[in-house]
């Protein structure tokens, strides 16, 4: 197996990750990654193999469980209710709860919302040049959690900071310590807030039901079984925070995207076009998983302890799977990606952030027909997101 090194930091990578990809796609299926100390594969037919097989999975062997800091006990405090980081049967438990819930009628429901909510936002856009991601893509996707949750709109830009925060502590660490510690005092505190915050929502809703999702998850009952309410606070901050950032990150780049190659996202081609932008440039570009055994996958054994890390951007873009992967092809043949996982873990808010996507942005083009760059756009330092610091355009 090749060894690669690569820092994610690197401003190069971090503009352009794809070429290091497809050099650690000719390696092989597997390859190691030095800078993660990690096995890793961008191959699609690995990435699903091991997405699908019950040998691998998120929760850490009871063996290898790292201590936690002490001022870090907050924020492991809620993943340890995250079905994100659970195996079964305590992730079956908690997947079908929520399911029971988070329900494609209630999805479904919101597109009347989604599509009022983005002419709003397009009717309130500065005259002149603006950040599309300030003004549109970050504040459509956290009002509408905000609504299905039943908290108050007016709460949307601490919800936004707390999750900018939080999601800080699975981004690739910084070296300095004092930059490091920076930066998990700010997750520790927003886990704090949000908490706080969610706690009381919840303990409203148990007193005064009302139609949101706050109030359906509490009601949900399976086998006599129902989540706590730290379970629920969990789940409901998971919803936030994975659902809202990745779906802002998508926005960015699938506008990006297309207004770089001059493509417009339209009604007509809204599934397809909406599915390209999702496969070729997406949020999320590594998930790891564990070896709870040992077990062979094209032509590599792991070993009970391994962790694997799969390079989703680089799988979405495997030859093998696709004709002319680097091409931005908005009426592209639909094919499945991994984009947002595949097997046990699945992303359960996907329905939602399509939704979203093929709902906003097909109003966006077809309100701002001339809507261009006025600035070439940068990716942040985020990884293993992918995302713009923003996106300067001009719409007349």
């Amino acid at each position: 197996m090749k060894t690669l090194s690569q820092s994610p930091h690197d401003p190069d990578f971090v503009q352009n990750p794809y070429p290091f990809y497809e050099q650690a796609r000719a390696q092989g299926p597997f390859f190691r990654w030095s800078d993660y100390n990690m096995v890793c594969t961008g191959n699609a037919a690995a990435c699903n193999a091991v997405f699908r097989d019950r040998r691998f999975g998120r929760e850490t062997p009871a063996e290898l469980a790292p201590k936690i800091p002490a001022h870090l006990a907050p924020f492991y405090a809620v993943e340890a209710h995250s079905m994100l980081e659970l195996e079964p049967p305590r992730h079956t438990r908690l997947r079908s709860l929520v399911l029971r819930a988070f329900t494609s009628r209630r999805i479904n429901a919101l597109q009347p919302e989604i599509e009022a909510l983005s002419h709003q936002l397009i009717d309130a856009l500065p005259a002149g040049g603006f950040d599309l991601l300030k003004h549109f893509g970050q504040k459509l996707p956290v009002i509408i959690i905000a609504r299905l949750l039943g908290v108050p709109e007016s709460m949307s830009d601490d919800l936004l900071k707390w999750s900018n925060a939080m999601v800080g502590m699975y981004m690739a660490g910084p070296a300095d310590p004092i930059a490091r510690r920076a930066r998990e005092d700010r997750a520790i505190a927003a886990t704090e807030s949000f908490v706080a915050f969610m706690r009381q929502y919840v303990e409203a809703r148990r007193q005064d039901p009302r139609d949101d999702l706050i109030t359906s998850l509490i009601a949900a009952e399976e086998a006599g079984e129902k989540l706590s309410t730290d379970e629920l606070i969990t789940t409901c901050i998971r919803l936030l925070n994975a659902g809202h950032e990745a779906t802002v990150h998508t926005i960015g780049n699938g506008v990006k995207t297309l207004l770089e190659t001059g493509h417009r996202a339209t009604a007509s081609n809204a599934e397809t076009c909406i599915e390209e932008i999702l496969r070729f440039d997406p949020a999320l570009h590594m998930f790891t998983r564990w070896a709870y055994e040992e077990i062979e996958v094209m032509g590599h054994t792991f070993h009970r302890g391994d962790q694997v890390a799969l390079l989703l951007a680089a799988a979405n873009r495997d030859p093998g799977v696709w004709d002319d992967p680097d091409q931005f092809q908005p009426t592209r043949p639909i094919k499945p990606n991994v984009t947002f996982g595949a097997g046990l873990h699945f992303c359960v808010g996907a329905p939602l952030a399509r939704l979203e996507l093929q709902t906003a942005l097909p109003i966006l083009f077809q309100r701002l027909p001339k809507l261009r760059l006025t600035e070439a756009p940068t990716y942040g330092d985020v990884y293993h997101f992918h995302g713009l610091t923003r996106l300067l355009v001009q719409a007349d």
